[in-house]
């Protein structure tokens, strides 16, 4: 049995390996390019109607109204009765660190032991990952690589979606430091019988753990260690090189954000700990009680990355639709905050329409759609090169049909990365051809 599940796995792995191959990542874009008779949504809060795009070798040169077109301009697209956005970013991902969770050897997401500040998400990231192509679909040009674990985890990246190697992919590496706060909440005791393990009253019955007085003694040994890191930085030689102080040596500089993956107030509260004694820049991830301390948080410059809104709340007296409701409550208290999607079903795919969801819930649509845009890249210290279609920056948007925050008409026609137009076509776009082809079922729908 065991090696017809290998063979099994051994089979899938090799479809995935040899899936797309005619993707390639586009050329620079060389000259002058033109987009018109776009509406353009630039990302801050601005609609131009009838805009026109000006990209020159693949940053944005101009952008704006009544702009003249010559009459023998080569390279123009025609956006007539299309939307224009900036392209979506996802500002909390496993993407190109994970291709299928149950193959291990397709997983390099994490690294063994608690404390691995040393560890560096862009190294290992896959740009031929399948999933890549997926999100490119759904409007979402760039993403943050965070690596895994189950306390210090180590670097993330900011990558690009359209590369041939990890080197051309990256936007901004080693941007941030990331910090999978313990629970400090008790787990319940079922009494005897009720686990079987220690503490349970089981055979192997042993003295209670505390997990929030573990969780809090983590913590001060991780203090203690920034602050033998601070002191080992400050000294001027070094008998032996320690790894793990030298890659907290940007984070220490207040050169790189500290991601620190937190949901319950306790937690929140806890992280903020780090900013008073080490005035770190704080971005808490997940956050999904945020909306009870959203003044404390804007008090101390706090950003925040909403995991995921289709989620029940966190505890049973919230509100049923309090994950919906939690982006508006911040934009109300001015903190700056951007929107992912952890699902492990969709992988980022998303992204979108959990904004969407949000302005259902108090937003406006250019608040939402900054909220994956300009306010992720705000987040990830990248807002100088996207997040928004204004001059200087580089040429990172998409062309809709139509709303790309509303699931029954987004349709993404055209990508652009750096002024390169990628190729949205992908595995499940590709099935999707082959079984209508089988079955043809394009002749049945009269296509």
């Amino acid at each position: 049995m065991r090696k017809v599940v290998n063979l099994v796995l051994l089979m899938i792995a090799s479809v995935t390996s040899y899936a797309q191959a005619n993707v390639l990542p586009a050329k620079a874009q060389k000259g002058v390019m033109y987009v018109k008779n776009a509406t353009i949504h630039v990302g801050n809060g601005t609609v131009i109607e009838n805009g026109t795009i000006v990209v020159r070798d693949g940053k944005i040169e101009k952008v704006g109204k009544d702009i003249v077109i010559p009459a023998d301009a080569a390279d123009v697209v025609d956006a007539n009765g299309k939307q224009v956005y900036p392209g979506l970013i996802l500002p909390v991902s496993t993407l190109g660190l994970v291709e299928i969770s149950s193959i291990r050897a397709s997983n390099d997401s994490r690294e063994i032991g608690d404390l691995n500040p040393n560890v560096r998400s862009i190294v290992a990231y896959n740009t031929d990952s399948k999933v890549i192509n997926t999100l490119r679909s759904n409007g979402i040009l760039a993403a943050n690589i965070v690596p895994q674990g189950n306390f210090l985890a180590g670097s993330s990246s900011v990558v690009q979606l359209d590369a041939w190697n990890w080197q051309d992919a990256s936007l901004k590496t080693d941007g941030g430091m990331h910090l999978f706060m313990p629970s400090l909440m008790p787990r319940p005791s079922f009494g005897r019988g009720g686990g079987g393990g220690r503490g349970a009253g089981g055979p192997n019955a042993g003295p209670e753990s505390d997990p929030v007085k573990e969780g809090l003694q983590q913590l001060e040994k991780l203090k203690e260690f920034f602050r033998e890191a601070k002191a080992y930085l400050a000294a001027p030689s070094h008998e032996e090189v320690n790894l793990k102080f030298d890659a907290v040596k940007e984070l220490l500089a207040k050169k790189q954000k500290f991601y620190v993956h937190a949901n319950t107030v306790k937690q929140m509260l806890v992280a903020l700990d780090f900013v008073k004694e080490f005035g770190f820049d704080l971005v808490i991830v997940g956050a999904s009680e945020s909306w009870q301390i959203a003044d404390l948080l804007k008090q101390h410059n706090v950003s925040v990355v909403l995991q995921q809104m289709h989620s029940l709340p966190t505890t049973t007296d919230d509100d049923v639709d309090q994950p919906y409701k939690t982006a508006a409550i911040l934009q109300k208290a001015g903190v700056v905050f951007a929107i992912s999607d952890d699902d492990s079903q969709t992988r980022g795919r998303n992204l979108a329409f959990n904004a969407g969801t949000a302005v259902t819930y108090g937003l406006d649509k250019e608040q939402a759609l900054a909220a994956i845009t300009l306010n992720a890249a705000k987040v990830m210290g990248v807002a100088d090169k996207t997040g928004s279609i204004e001059a200087g920056k580089e040429a990172n948007f998409v062309i809709s049909s139509g709303d790309i925050l509303d699931m029954s008409t987004s349709n993404v026609t055209d990508a652009f990365i750096q002024g390169r137009k990628v190729n949205l076509d992908d595995k499940q776009k590709q099935l999707n051809n082959r079984y209508e082809e089988k079955f043809e079922l394009k002749q049945k729908k009269g296509f």
